[in-house]
């Protein structure tokens, strides 16, 4: 049993801004999110689908332009739900935490990923709602279709070489956040470390990557783009990723390109996928499992800055893709021969 030592009960909101906001608008709406509400005294946009709830904070003061200003569109905030949000933040700070007292919304919160803030949000489920009691409707609603992302399966961190275990701990002590998987990755010219941890109450996974080798590699790449550590993707969980694909606006987001010849064996090593190979083969979705449980996924290229998005659809399996990794990797090579930095 995992020690819950702030009663944390998964991701409330991510918060997004960007020096720039309208194309994360065009973005957000291509995905199915729904525009719908404001913070009440302040220019924070509220999107939704299903139990994926988001923010785009286009103030032009205060803790998120300053941070956009510094990274670029950026991930600047998120929101986890906790039994108590006074009593999580005292807790926080007595495991080690920083209480954050610069921040735009009316939270407790402390600092987390390259000084990004985490905040304590104990309203929801039979608690109310903040998006009912803090923001109002916006004057021209947009409601978009929905593509079927049900809630955010993990988000993953990129960290400068030395400090994953830093980081790692950061979660632990903090959190209770327990290790799930270790891996050790080397494309054909660079590598990477990845070390991924699961919340104490099960809800979601936070990876955490390291570049190895030269400065290179994919995640050094990121740090230098992005000007510090940060999150580098989001995974939305989808029960259908054919039928959210088919939906998708592939005209504002495009996805990795992966070789004709993954797929000449992949349905040998996962061999009892219901789906239909060719729709699967046409979308490009990567396949990983074993014999009793499968998954389905696929990245896009980066939308904000150096931040992508990872669709995946899990069939009784909790991995990551491990067995997709060396195709995803060398995808990505591919993209960054592309852009010249290979």
């Amino acid at each position: 049993m995992t020690d819950n030592y702030l009663g944390l009960r998964g991701i409330e909101f991510t918060e997004f801004a960007s020096p720039s906001a309208e194309f994360m608008d065009q973005v957000f709406d291509a995905f199915g999110f729904s525009k719908l509400k404001r913070f009440k005294d302040k220019d924070i946009i509220y999107y939704n689908q299903n139990d994926i709830h988001f923010l785009l904070n286009q103030e032009r003061q205060g803790f998120s332009a300053e941070f956009a200003k510094q990274h670029g569109p950026a991930i600047t905030s998120m929101g986890w739900r906790v039994d108590n949000a006074q009593q999580a933040l005292a807790i926080a700070i007595e495991r080690g935490a920083t209480e954050a007292t610069d921040k735009d919304l009316p939270y407790p919160a402390i600092y987390g990923i390259g000084d990004s803030l985490i905040y304590f949000i104990d309203q929801f489920g039979e608690k109310g709602s903040i998006y009912e009691n803090d923001f109002i409707a916006v004057e021209t609603p947009k409601i978009a279709e929905n593509k079927g992302f049900l809630r955010i399966d993990h988000l993953t961190n990129n960290v400068k070489k030395g400090t994953m275990t830093h980081w790692a701990d950061f979660y632990k002590n903090i959190f209770g956040f327990s290790e799930v998987r270790y891996f050790d990755i080397k494309g054909k010219e660079t590598a990477l470390l990845s070390y991924a941890l699961r919340s104490p109450d099960g809800s979601f996974c936070i990876p955490i990557n390291e570049g190895k080798g030269d400065e290179r590699n994919q995640i050094d790449e990121y740090l230098r783009e992005y000007n510090g550590p940060g999150v580098q993707h989001i995974a939305f969980e989808t029960a259908d990723i054919l039928s959210s694909l088919d939906k998708l606006d592939h005209s504002v987001i495009d996805t990795l390109d992966i070789h004709d010849d993954y797929y000449e064996t992949v349905f040998d090593r996962v061999p009892n996928v219901t789906e239909d190979h060719q729709r699967i083969k046409d979308h490009q979705v990567l396949v990983d499992g074993d014999e009793n449980s499968y998954l389905l996924q696929i990245f896009t290229k980066n939308l904000f800055g150096p931040i992508f998005i990872e669709i995946i659809q899990r069939q009784n399996n909790q991995g990551f893709g491990e067995g997709n990794f060396q195709a995803l990797f060398e995808s990505i090579e591919r993209d960054q021969k592309k852009r010249g930095v290979l």
